[in-house]
């Protein structure tokens, strides 16, 4: 099936090829499939994989074309932002390529067939990723969560299905993808996305209001641990960011980006340390790096 997939793609497109890069999940160490998974370009279950599986991914980490995971293909396309529509596009270009020399299970009422029932039909899953800092100070995400679930989205952790939500990120997606086309899918996320965008932009204001040196407080002792501690777990750098994003945000900080604080959450991840690293560390060296790495980045 690997070397269908990628023949059928090789064939169909040599510009489309030579921008892709093949790997085979068993030949990758579990050093550099677990940064796979950090970079979100790969499931936590594929990471995990025994059989045979491999994953295809473009030059530019857009394009992520899992094979032999839950189902035979999986085809994932990231965009920064609301565009989905564009990562929608992109995943109907690849997948026509495919159905060019690819049978693929389909029937007639159903659409297409895939190995979990909440598939089945359009196969699309819509995702947007949201950092929902005010809205897990309050609370008030114990509602979002179930109003959500009433209509058919789900909100799940920064790595998906049985993750949590760490450093306030939350993954917003479609439930189901059986009687509705892929636009109604959309559609549905980005109008229920905007809203709770809206929801935590108004927390933020009247966190901000109700105590302004609270909360200025709080986001300066995050940003103070930051830049001066010598161990930071995982789960604890994760926090503090969350609250040093926030403040970025909302203008509280100053002379600090968002693509710094991009850039620092993907590197103080555990397998990435260990690559930056060179070899395996122990939780407490992988600590101890973290906060090192931190603090150089933020004293750029």
């Amino acid at each position: 099936i690997i070397n269908k997939v990628w023949e059928s793609i090789s064939q169909s497109s040599e510009a489309m090829a030579n921008n892709l890069v093949l790997m085979k999940i068993g030949k990758l160490d579990p050093i550099d499939r677990q940064i796979l998974v950090e970079k979100h370009l790969i499931s936590p279950e594929l990471g995990e994989s025994k059989r045979e599986s491999a994953v295809i991914i473009s030059r530019d980490e857009i394009i992520s074309i899992m094979i032999n995971e839950e189902d035979h293909l999986r085809i994932q396309c990231i965009f920064p932002g609301m565009l989905l529509d564009d990562a929608w596009k992109l995943c109907s270009k690849l997948d026509v390529l495919f159905e060019e020399k690819i049978d693929f299970a389909f029937d007639k009422k159903l659409g297409y067939l895939t190995c979990c029932p909440t598939n089945v039909g359009t196969g699309i899953r819509a995702s947007v990723m949201l950092h929902l800092p005010a809205l897990g100070m309050t609370g008030y995400i114990k509602g979002i969560l179930e109003a959500c679930g009433k209509i058919g989205i789900a909100v799940r952790g920064i790595y998906g299905e049985n993750s949590e939500a760490s450093g306030n990120m939350f993954q917003i997606s479609n439930q189901v993808t059986l009687g509705q086309t892929e636009e109604e899918i959309i559609s549905s996320v980005k109008n229920v996305a905007t809203q709770i965008i809206e929801q935590e932009k108004m927390l933020r204001k009247e966190l901000y209001n109700q105590n302004p040196y609270r909360f200025e407080d709080r986001i300066y002792r995050s940003l103070g641990l930051l830049s001066n501690a010598r161990i930071m777990t995982a789960e604890e750098s994760l926090k503090l960011l969350s609250d040093v994003r926030l403040g970025v945000d909302m203008g509280t900080i100053e002379g600090i980006s968002m693509e710094i604080l991009n850039e620092i959450m993907l590197v103080t991840q555990p397998a990435y340390i260990q690559r930056l690293a060179g070899r395996t560390l122990s939780p407490d060296e992988r600590d101890i790096r973290r906060a090192e790495l931190i603090r150089n980045s933020l004293g750029k």
